[in-house]
C-alpha cells in the first residue's frame, strides 16, 4: 500500500485522491488546506502531492521539511522541478484533461489519458496505476508544452464561445453546432489537422471569407470578433499551405491567398481600425 498526502484539496487534488482510491493500492492520509501546518507534511507518507495553484507551489515546498524517502510531486503543467527544492526526490505529474469537479476528474484520470511527467520514477508508477500514458517533458520544454496544452483546452473553449455569440445573433443555440464541433475535432485527431481541414480558407474562397467579416463587423465587440476570426483564417491558410507542401502539389485554393494589403480584400465595411491580417507564406 502506497501512502500519500495532498496539499491543496481543490479540484485537482481531490480528483487525484478519488482516482487513486478507486484503483486501489493507494491510501490517502489526509488533505491539507489553506492555513494548515505544513512542516511535517512529508512525514509518514510515501508521496506528498502539492496540488496548489502554480504561484504557490514553490512557497509551499519550502515550508515542508524534507524527508529522505518521501517523493514530493506537483501537478503543474508549466513548472519545472526546481520549484520543489530542497526535496531530494521530486517529480511532476500533469494530466492532460480538464478536472471540473472531483467526481468527473477522478473518472477522467482513470480513462487512459496522457500525463506529462518528469523526475522521480514514482510519477510513472502513478500513471501506470491510473491506466494512463506517460510522456516525458523535461524542464526546458515545459513552457512550450504548457502553451500547447493551453491552446488545446482554453483556446478551443474560447473559440466555441465565439461560435455561441455569432449563432445567437440569428437566434440559434450553441447545441445546434455540437455535432459539427465534435465531428471536426474527431477528424482532426483521427486524420491529422491537414487532412481534416475544410471550409472557405482551405478552398481559397475569399469572397465568402469577406462576407463573414462583414457580418462580424456588425456585431457588438466587432474588433475582438474580427481579430479572432482573422487570426483563425490565417492559421487555416497556413495549414492548407502546409498540406500542399506535404502532398507535393498545390492544395485546392491554397496557391492564391488573400491580398497582402488590408487583410482580406480590404477592411470590411463598418470595421474601422482593423489591423491587416497576417499573411502566411
Amino acid at each position: 500500500m502506497t501512502t500519500f498526502r495532498v496539499i491543496g484539496p481543490g479540484r485537482a487534488g481531490r480528483s487525484l485522491m478519488a482516482a487513486l482510491d478507486a484503483v486501489g493500492g493507494y491510501e490517502a492520509r489526509d488533505a491539507l488546506g489553506r492555513g494548515a501546518a505544513l512542516a511535517d507534511a512529508a512525514a509518514d507518507v510515501d508521496v506528498l502531492v502539492i496540488a496548489t495553484p502554480d504561484d504557490e507551489v514553490r512557497r509551499v515546498a519550502t515550508h515542508v521539511r524534507p524527508v529522505a524517502g518521501t517523493v514530493v510531486i506537483h501537478l503543474s503543467g508549466s513548472l519545472g522541478l526546481d520549484v520543489l527544492e530542497p526535496h531530494a526526490r521530486r517529480g511532476s505529474l500533469h494530466p492532460l484533461t480538464p478536472l471540473p469537479t472531483p467526481a468527473v476528474g477522478a473518472e477522467r484520470l482513470r480513462s487512459g489519458i496522457t500525463f506529462a511527467v518528469s523526475g522521480d520514477a514514482m510519477t510513472h508508477a502513478l500513471v501506470a496505476a491510473l491506466g494512463g500514458r506517460a510522456v516525458e517533458v523535461d524542464d526546458h520544454a515545459r513552457t512550450t508544452y504548457h502553451a500547447a496544452a493551453s491552446i488545446a483546452a482554453n483556446h478551443l473553449v474560447a473559440l466555441i464561445g465565439q461560435v455561441e455569440r455569432v449563432a445567437a445573433t440569428i437566434g440559434l443555440p450553441l447545441d445546434a453546432f455540437s455535432g459539427l464541433i465534435r465531428a471536426a475535432t474527431d477528424d482532426a485527431l483521427a486524420l491529422g489537422p491537414r487532412q481534416a481541414l475544410t471550409g472557405p480558407a482551405r478552398r481559397g474562397d475569399w469572397d465568402t471569407v469577406e462576407g463573414h467579416r462583414t457580418r462580424l463587423a456588425a456585431m457588438a465587440g466587432h474588433r475582438t470578433e474580427l481579430a479572432a476570426y482573422d487570426a483563425m483564417v490565417a492559421l487555416a491558410r497556413r495549414l492548407s499551405l502546409d498540406a500542399a507542401v506535404v502532398d507535393g502539389s498545390a492544395a485546392e485554393g491554397a496557391a492564391t491567398g488573400p491580398p497582402a494589403v488590408d487583410g482580406f480584400r480590404g477592411a470590411a465595411p463598418g470595421s474601422p481600425d482593423v489591423a491587416p491580417t497576417e499573411q502566411v507564406a
